[in-house]
């Protein structure tokens, strides 16, 4: 709720600052006062364009600042407005101006003449409906919701086809054919380093041959090999008279085993020289065969096996979706009949909570002053979309004589303001906890004037409403009460208790404060106030 407004150089109010406090809270005051300033620092508070002549004569700058309580938090917005521009505040920070309207947005709710109501429009209209929604209207809405989620994911997965399976079928041939062509060629990791060695190897191999086979004789049975077997019988026999020599006899059988290997290895790597010609023209087709590749899928073999790999990842997924691709047409059809079905149902429901909505307001505004209003809520269908099957418009004739039309376009300030109250008592709607009303009383006086005040008060036992009011019946069912007086072109903003506030219901009534009548009456409206 609005928990302090406090105002500076706004128009004609030089400093004022009010506690609106829980409950039905009324602004009076006697015309040109500028009473109506107190929501218009409220609108101010939401968003709404700062105009310079709202800064008061021989003033730099206006201030605006509402302190609201949202739930246990504390949030304070300010309005700082210049001959030249205006600044928008947030506990202290400085904010786009639509960052206030973000917060007071849900939170307040101004109705008057000039607001575009967020409630009359069809996106409000239809919350309005569905606010009132009994309990099987609020299990089609979920039911709903539920299906257009479903048929949502449905979509998107229909999607994932591109709408030609024939195009999906021709990518996964062409992975296909990379993959066979890839897996074909046989290459693992590191055979690239591989083949480059062993193509040197081969390009060079006579002299690579001559060379080896110099190491082979000079490591061979009649080199190295042999003086190393008479070292080994030589040392063998001289461990057996010194044991301590054991050692060294294991060591030296280590370096003939070595030895040997060394000899069997130059070996093999000389029998693959005596067939050079044929190994190198494979090894060089090898290199063809992945330089092709390189140039088809990466510059290097490691890009190519993971281009494999990523491919594989691919046709999978296309396998799978050309095979739920069979199934997909049925799916969508099944999930638009869910929609469809559960559509019709939310339907069937929100043409009942509008029906009652409308009768119980219609009853409501008979009690406001109006004749034999009509109320109706033209519920058609639409296409379906994320909140249904509907368009909600409401419409609304101020008697039964003439047609109803629009209600943003047929109905007056003073009417619209009325039919706002009426809505929200027939609907029960809990969203904004901050109402304000102008010129709500428009054109209304007597018994209708009492029944707003009721209507109001019963509206304000579980919200905060504000209401600018010329009307006493109005006033006398105030929780607090607001009087804004002009005194030499300044207005003052003062709370009236008590006999101050008979004072001022009596002018209010008479035009006399003092009048002993007046004054009576004054008393009379409150205790019929405090009875209700």
């Amino acid at each position: 709720m609005l928990d302090e407004l406090h105002v500076r150089n706004l128009g004609l109010i030089a400093e004022a600052t009010i506690e609106p406090g829980p409950g039905l809270v009324v602004v009076t005051g006697e015309t040109g006062t500028g009473k109506t300033l107190l929501l218009g620092a409220l609108r101010l508070l939401g968003g709404e364009p700062a105009r310079r002549d709202l800064v008061g004569p021989a003033a730099r700058e206006a201030l605006v600042e509402g302190r609201f309580l949202l739930g246990t938090e504390e949030v304070t917005l300010t309005r700082r407005i210049g001959q030249e521009r205006s600044r928008a505040y947030r506990d202290g920070a400085m904010v786009p101006v639509k960052a206030l309207a973000a917060t007071t947005g849900e939170l307040v709710e101004i109705v008057g003449q000039h607001d575009h109501l967020r409630l009359l429009d069809r996106a409000g209209v239809l919350a309005l409906v569905d606010g009132a929604l009994d309990d099987e209207g609020r299990a089609a809405r979920v039911r709903y919701a539920e299906a257009w989620e479903h048929l949502v994911a449905v979509r998107a997965r229909a999607a994932l086809l591109g709408g030609d399976r024939r195009a999906l079928e021709r990518e996964l041939d062409v992975l296909r054919f990379q993959i066979a062509e890839i897996d074909a060629a046989g290459f693992s990791p590191g055979d690239d380093e591989e083949l480059t060695t062993r193509a040197d190897r081969l390009r060079n191999a006579e002299a690579l041959a001559a060379h080896l086979d110099a190491t082979a004789a000079a490591l061979g049975d009649e080199g190295a090999a042999l003086g190393l077997e008479a070292a080994a019988k030589e040392l063998a026999a001289a461990a057996r008279l010194d044991p301590s020599l054991g050692a060294l006899v294991e060591r030296l059988d280590v370096v003939a085993e070595l030895l040997a290997e060394v000899v069997a290895d130059l070996g093999r790597i000389r029998l693959d020289l005596d067939h050079e010609p044929a190994a190198l023209a494979e090894v060089e087709e090898r290199i063809a065969r992945l330089g092709d590749l390189r140039r088809k899928y990466g510059d290097t073999l490691d890009e190519i096996l993971a281009f494999a790999d990523e491919a594989r990842v691919r046709a999978d997924e296309l396998t799978g979706l050309l095979d739920e691709a069979d199934r997909i047409g049925d799916d969508l059809a099944e999930a638009e009949a869910e929609v469809a079905a559960a559509g019709a149902d939310l339907h069937e429901a929100r043409r009942r909570a509008a029906a009652r909505i409308a009768a119980d307001a219609v009853a409501h505004l008979r009690d406001l002053g109006f004749r034999a209003p009509v109320l109706v809520f033209d519920v058609a269908e639409a296409s379906p979309g994320p909140g249904g099957m509907d368009r909600v418009e409401l419409l609304f004739a101020s008697d039964e004589s003439l047609a109803p039309g629009p209600i943003a376009r047929v109905a007056s300030g003073g009417e619209l303001s009325r039919i706002v109250l009426a809505l929200r008592l027939a609907a029960g709607i809990r969203d904004a906890t901050v109402l304000a009303f102008d010129e709500v009383d428009a054109g209304i006086g007597g018994a209708t004037a009492l029944a707003l005040g009721e209507k109001l008060a019963a509206l304000a036992e579980d919200r905060q409403v504000l209401c600018v009011t010329h009307l006493p019946q109005v006033a006398a069912f105030a929780d607090r009460h607001f009087v804004v007086r002009r005194r030499d072109r300044v207005a003052t903003v003062e709370e009236v208790r008590g006999d101050e506030r008979v004072v001022e219901l009596s002018r209010m009534l008479s035009g006399l404060p003092e009048s002993d009548k007046g004054r009576d009456h004054a008393a009379e409206l409150l205790a019929r106030a405090r009875r209700s």
